[in-house]
C-alpha cells in the first residue's frame, strides 16, 4: 500500500465572503476560489441554488472547524416572485405544473395580507427538488426520476418578511429566516395564499449569520486580485473569530489557556454563566469556542490547532 502524498496547496486560514454569480453551483464556485487561492483545504457554508446569487462564505483551513455555526445561522434573502405560475422546483428553472387562466394583477393590499400569514414560526413542506434525504436518497434525485414522496412539514421561523415591490403579476420580498427555510417553498405557499400560485424568478442571498453581502467580493474582483498575486487575495480574508463574533468573549491567562488546550475545563473569572464563548489568549489570539458547564467552568468545544 503506497504512501499518501503530501497535501497539495497552501496552508491557509480565514474566511472569504464571495458574491456567487448566477450559473454556478456552490461547489463550482468553491473550487474556483480554492484554485485562485491555491489553498490546501476549503469549504463553503451552505449551498445556494445554481440559479441564485449572493453571499457564499468560503472557509479556509482551520476556519472549516467553525463552518457549522454558519450552517446553523439565520439567513437573509431577497426574491422576485411571479404570481400565476407554479413550477415543480418552485423557481424559474422548473417545469410549469399549474398556470392561472389569466395573469393576475396583484395589489399591494392583498399581497401584504398574504404575507401576514407567513411571519413567525411556520410549518413548511420541503420541496421535492432539495438535498434532503428519503430512505438514503436525495429528494432531487427522486424528483428527476418523476417520483414524489410524502414530506413531513418542518418548523421554520420567518423573523422578518417585507414586501419590497408589487407590480402586475410580480412581487418582491425580503426575508430574514432560520436555517432550513426554503424561499422557493415560501414563494409557492404565498402564491397559494393569493389563490393563483407563484414561483421564484430570481433569488439573492444578502446575509448569512454575522456577514452581509455588501462586504462580499464578486468573482470578477477576485480574478483581478489574483492577477496582482496571492498577497492581494490573502488581504481580503477575514479572521476565524468573525464566524462567531456574536458570541461573548473571554481572554485567558497563559496558564489557564494551556490547560484548556489540553482539553481540561478551566475556571474563568467574570465569564458568562451559560452558553458558548469566544476564547482568546493574550494579544487577542483567537483559540476557538468554549462552553460554560453547569459548575461554571469553561470547557473547550472547538479549538484551532497551534
Amino acid at each position: 500500500m503506497g504512501r499518501r502524498g503530501k497535501p497539495r496547496g497552501r496552508e491557509l486560514n480565514g474566511v472569504l465572503l464571495l458574491d456567487k454569480p448566477v450559473g454556478f453551483t456552490s461547489n463550482e464556485a468553491l473550487q474556483r476560489v480554492k484554485s485562485l487561492y491555491q489553498a490546501q483545504k476549503a469549504g463553503h457554508t451552505g449551498s445556494l441554488d445554481k440559479s441564485a446569487s449572493g453571499l457564499l462564505p468560503i472557509c479556509f483551513g482551520e476556519a472549516t472547524k467553525f463552518s457549522g455555526y454558519l450552517l446553523e445561522a439565520d439567513k437573509h434573502y431577497q426574491a422576485l416572485c411571479q404570481a400565476g405560475i407554479r413550477t415543480d422546483t418552485g423557481d424559474a428553472d422548473g417545469e410549469v405544473i399549474a398556470r392561472s387562466a389569466a395573469p393576475p394583477t396583484l395589489t399591494r393590499k392583498e399581497t401584504e395580507a398574504a404575507l401576514a400569514g407567513f411571519r413567525g414560526e411556520i410549518m413548511q413542506v420541503p420541496p421535492m427538488f432539495s438535498a434532503l434525504k428519503h430512505k438514503g436518497q436525495r429528494l432531487y434525485k427522486l424528483a428527476r426520476q418523476g417520483l414524489e414522496v410524502e414530506r413531513a412539514p418542518r418548523p421554520v421561523t420567518i423573523h422578518e418578511l417585507k414586501l419590497l415591490a408589487c407590480q402586475g403579476d410580480e412581487f418582491e420580498i425580503d426575508a430574514r429566516c432560520s436555517k432550513g427555510t426554503y424561499i422557493r417553498a415560501l414563494a409557492d405557499d404565498i402564491g397559494q395564499a393569493l389563490g393563483c400560485g407563484a414561483h421564484v424568478k430570481s433569488l439573492r442571498r444578502i446575509g448569512v449569520g454575522p456577514y452581509a453581502n455588501a462586504d462580499a467580493l464578486t468573482a470578477g474582483r477576485l480574478e483581478e486580485l489574483a492577477a496582482d498575486g496571492l498577497a492581494s487575495l490573502d488581504a481580503e480574508l477575514l479572521g476565524l473569530d468573525t464566524i462567531v463574533q456574536d458570541l461573548p468573549a473571554v481572554t485567558l491567562t497563559p496558564a489557564v489557556s494551556y490547560y484548556l488546550r489540553q482539553g481540561q475545563p478551566v475556571l474563568v473569572p467574570r465569564a458568562p454563566t451559560q452558553g458558548l464563548l469566544r476564547i482568546y489568549a493574550r494579544e487577542d489570539r483567537f483559540l476557538g469556542v468554549g462552553e460554560v458547564l453547569d459548575d461554571g467552568r469553561v470547557a473547550p468545544k472547538r479549538l484551532i490547532a497551534d
